[in-house]
């Protein structure tokens, strides 16, 4: 017999879904107290009348202590309105472990042999609803933790979950081979699936990990697909190794290139010279180390020619030629048409029949403008002459 006013609240552990409060038949007034995270459920007289939030209750039953025990004696000392309370953990529980208890039959994606997994891992849960959860799986039971609960969803997890793997492997295509880089994807992917079938029994399935495959290793099948995945893996990966070396090589021969070409850039622009005068004097370095002209000749490079590229580079150059060919009688060019020499200032073109320079204003002397050493005709302008380096003007 219950006393004239009681407190009732949860007293049982984390690892508890659902606990029966053992006070019965409690009279009105009794106090119900429910924690955060914890739901009650009033029954009376077999029913499910009122699901209490958190917080303080005072509850109202048909039991009045003096009157009740008045009736108890007319019923063999049972009160004639039954009344009791369960409470509902609602808190996630973590770390329950699961486990396939039978190999999964499938044919690998990849290389289309039949194989047999094992499989295992954690999930959490949560009770969502607490009618549906009480009413389909406790009944009359007083309690429901981790282990009744798991002992109940075994046979059910265990259809469900083989179904599952085998399903997701073959959709994803996951080879047995690589799946452990892929876990999270199909823990993901299975957690999906088996939301579903947790909810109808009032249970929210929080998390779902597949944390361990166990692969049919020494199986000779397997191990010959083992074998041949890791040799093509392991050619692959040798060719892009080759490829990438290459690729690097390559690269670094272009890298030096630039630095090289933008070194001599700036070289020239500090010497003051471009490429062409460079290549100029490239050309008549290699007239001078020549001994005759004929050997000009049998390399198909005139006197003109060569006459031509000492005018392109500048005087250096031009002297150079003249070097090469120093104590040869070699015949002066005739005059170009149209103009009679260079301005002696300046250095522009004479126009032909011109007094007058036609840059600079100076006067033209009456015939071609010859070195006063030597007597060797201008053929274009210049500081001093090619032939003796006399300085000119």
């Amino acid at each position: 017999m219950a006393k004239i006013a009681d407190v009732i609240q949860y007293e049982g552990d984390n690892s508890t879904f659902i606990w029966k409060h053992p006070s019965e038949d409690f009279n009105s007034l009794t106090q119900l107290i429910v924690h955060e995270s914890q739901e009650a459920i009033f029954f009376m007289n077999g029913q499910a009348l009122d699901l209490f939030g958190p917080g303080r209750y005072t509850l109202k039953t048909q039991n009045i202590p003096m009157l009740g025990a008045m009736l108890n004696r007319l019923t063999d000392d049972k009160s004639p309105f039954h009344c009791e309370v369960y409470f509902i953990n609602k808190t996630e529980q973590m770390a329950v472990k699961w486990g396939t208890d039978s190999k999964v039959q499938y044919v690998e994606p990849t290389y289309g042999f039949p194989i047999s997994i094992g499989a295992s891992g954690e999930m959490s849960l949560r009770a969502e609803d607490s009618r549906k959860l009480l009413i389909k799986l406790v009944g009359t039971e007083h309690m429901l933790d981790q282990q009744k609960l798991i002992a109940f969803f075994r046979a059910f997890l265990m259809t469900r979950i083989k179904t599952y793997i085998a399903q997701v492997m073959k959709k994803s295509a996951i080879n047995i081979f690589e799946i452990d880089e892929h876990l999270k994807v199909f823990s993901e992917e299975i957690h999906e699936l088996l939301v579903p079938d947790f909810a109808g029994y009032g249970i929210s399935l929080e998390r779902f990990f597949v944390t361990n495959i166990v692969k049919p290793d020494g199986d000779r099948q397997y191990e010959k697909f083992k074998e041949l995945h890791f040799r093509q893996y392991a050619d692959i990966a040798e060719a892009k190794l080759r490829q990438q070396v290459g690729i690097i090589d390559q690269q670094t021969e272009a890298q030096r290139m630039v630095i090289e070409s933008q070194a001599m850039a700036q070289k020239r622009q500090q010497e003051g010279y471009t490429y062409q005068q460079e290549r100029g004097f490239d050309v008549a370095q290699d007239a001078a180390r020549n001994e005759a002209v004929g050997q000009f000749t049998n390399m198909g490079i005139g006197l003109g020619v060569m006459s031509g590229v000492g005018g392109t580079v500048g005087n250096t150059v031009g002297g150079a030629v003249t070097d090469a060919f120093g104590g040869m009688n070699v015949q002066q060019p005739a005059q170009p048409s149209g103009a009679v020499g260079f301005c002696e200032n300046c250095g522009a073109k004479i126009s032909a029949g011109a007094a007058f320079c036609d840059e600079c204003g100076t006067p033209v002397p009456a015939g071609p403008a010859k070195c006063a050493g030597c007597g060797y005709v201008f053929e274009r302008p210049g500081k001093f002459c090619p032939k003796c380096g006399m300085k000119r003007g």
